[in-house]
């Protein structure tokens, strides 16, 4: 257990490398200088929380690789970058932001990403933390931020 946890480190330190396993070709690889997504949730919250909840956005971006999710039969191995903020409440109104850096240029896609968010209300009021309220959208298209540039956006979320 501890040689195989020892090798898992080793890789994730490594740099990403152009060309996978077996000679494959990586659909991303990484770049020098840093982009960002910034998003921004309004939300509109449409009924009485319990006291004490704490209510969470999560963000999930990858690249938008349309028919590249196998190469030569083989799920193509695709970065994940994701972030998660704490959101304030105030009345019936909430925002939460959170800022996803990353480093890495989709090769031939010019499609830009695919963004996924979660906003989540959990409450405490017993021994465990328990998801009172959700909600979530996936496969949100995205523009691609130019090398060292942000891309803001924002959602008006009613939750």
């Amino acid at each position: 257990m501890l040689r195989a946890r020892s090798l898992m480190i080793l890789l994730l330190a490594l740099p990403a490398p152009a060309v996978g396993w077996a000679g494959l070709p990586m659909p991303c690889s990484v770049d020098a200088a840093g982009r960002a997504y910034v998003i921004r949730f309004n939300l509109n919250v449409a009924s009485a929380l319990p006291a004490g909840a704490t209510v969470t956005c999560k963000a999930r971006i990858v690249p938008n690789l349309p028919g590249q999710g196998n190469v030569n039969g083989q799920p193509a191995a695709v970065p994940v970058e994701t972030a998660t903020g704490v959101a304030a409440v105030t009345g019936s109104t909430a925002a939460c932001a959170v800022e996803i850096p990353f480093s890495w240029t989709a090769n031939n896609a010019p499609s830009g990403a695919v963004l996924s968010y979660e906003i989540e209300a959990v409450s405490v009021a017993g021994s465990l933390p328990v998801v009172v309220r959700s909600s979530a959208q996936q496969g949100i298209a995205v523009a691609y931020p130019g090398i060292g540039r942000t891309v803001s956006l924002s959602f008006d979320v009613t939750f």
